[in-house]
C-alpha cells in the first residue's frame, strides 16, 4: 500500500512499508524506483526480520517535483521517509542511492547504522578521453526532447557500458519507456554525485556506523571509489561481495546487512 509523507519544501515523498521488527530504509539509485529496482525485491527477501520502508525518489513514481532541484532537498526527503519509519531506522542505499545516503549522513540525517552498495565516485565522465560536464551533456540532450539520448549517454558515456547497448535497450520497449520516463532525473543523481569524486571532507564528518560494499566482479574504478569511501568515513566496514556485481543479489547481500546491523 502507498503511503505518503511531506519533506521539508512541501514535496509528496511516495513510500511502501512491509514486514515486523527494526527499521529499515532503501534508498534506489540512478532512474529506480518502488516498481523499477532492487529495492522491492530486497525489502520482501528482508520482511521476516525488519519493517522495511522504500520509497519513490522525487520526480519518480508517485512522489512530486518541486523545483528547483538541489542535493540538500533530497537529504531532507530522505529525513522525512526515515522519520514516518519511525525516527530511528537503518539505511542502505545502492549505487547514487548509496551516495545520497552517505551525503545525507554528513549532513546530520538522523540514521541508527548505514550501508551503502557501490556508490559510484568513480571519477570525473570522459567521452573519447577528454573530461565533460556530464550534467551540461545530460541537459542538453534532454533540452532537446530527446530523453532516449540521455539515457544512452548515461549507459555508455558515464556508467561504461558497451556501445551496442542502445540497441539493446530499445529492443526491451517496455524497459526502456520506463527509463525515458525518468530520464530527466539524471541530472539529480549525476548534480548529487559531487562530480563522481569522493567528497572526503564531507564524508569524515559521519558519526555513526557505516558499512561500505563492493561486488567481487566490480570494475577497477569503481573498487577504488569504494575504498575511498571506506578512507574517509570515521570507523568504515568494508565488505566485499564475491561474485556480485552492480545489480548484487538479495541472498548475496542480506548476510552483510545482517551482521552489520545486529
Amino acid at each position: 500500500m502507498t503511503e505518503f509523507t511531506t519533506s521539508a519544501d512541501g514535496t509528496r515523498i511516495a513510500y511502501t512499508t512491509i514486514g515486523s521488527g527494526p527499521a529499515l530504509v532503501l534508498v534506489d539509485g540512478a532512474m529506480c524506483y518502488r516498481e523499477f529496482g532492487p529495492c522491492k525485491s530486497l525489502a520482501e527477501h528482508l520482511s521476516g526480520s525488519y519493517t522495511v520502508t522504500y520509497y519513490d525518489r522525487r520526480g519518480r513514481g508517485e512522489s512530486g517535483n518541486t523545483l528547483p532541484y538541489a542535493p540538500e532537498r533530497e537529504f531532507e526527503d530522505l529525513a522525512a521517509v526515515i522519520e514516518a519509519a519511525g525516527g530511528d531506522a537503518f539505511v542502505l542505499g545502492f549505487s547514487s542511492g548509496g551516495g545520497l545516503v552517505l551525503r545525507a549522513a554528513a549532513h546530520g540525517v538522523p540514521m541508527r547504522k548505514l550501508a551503502s552498495y557501490e556508490a559510484p565516485f568513480i571519477g570525473q565522465v570522459h567521452v573519447k578521453g577528454q573530461p565533460v560536464d556530464a550534467v551540461a551533456e545530460l541537459n542538453k540532450r534532454l533540452d532537446a526532447g530527446r530523453p532516449d539520448k540521455a539515457v544512452d549517454f548515461f549507459m555508455v558515456d558515464m556508467v561504461g557500458g558497451p556501445k551496442f547497448m542502445p540497441v539493446m535497450m530499445r529492443m526491451m520497449g517496455k524497459v526502456f519507456a520506463q527509463l525515458k520516463a525518468v530520464a530527466f532525473t539524471l541530472p539529480y543523481d549525476t548534480e548529487l554525485m559531487t562530480g563522481f569524486q569522493v567528497p572526503v571532507d564531507e564524508l569524515s564528518r559521519i558519526r555513526v556506523p557505516a558499512l561500505v560494499m563492493v561486488g567481487g566482479k566490480a570494475k577497477p574504478n569503481m573498487v577504488a571509489a569504494v575504498q575511498g569511501v571506506a578512507d574517509a568515513v570515521p570507523g568504515a566496514t568494508h565488505a566485499l561481495l564475491p561474485g556480485q556485481t552492480h545489480q548484487v543479489k538479495d541472498e548475496a547481500i542480506t548476510p552483510e546487512l545482517v551482521a552489520f546491523f545486529r
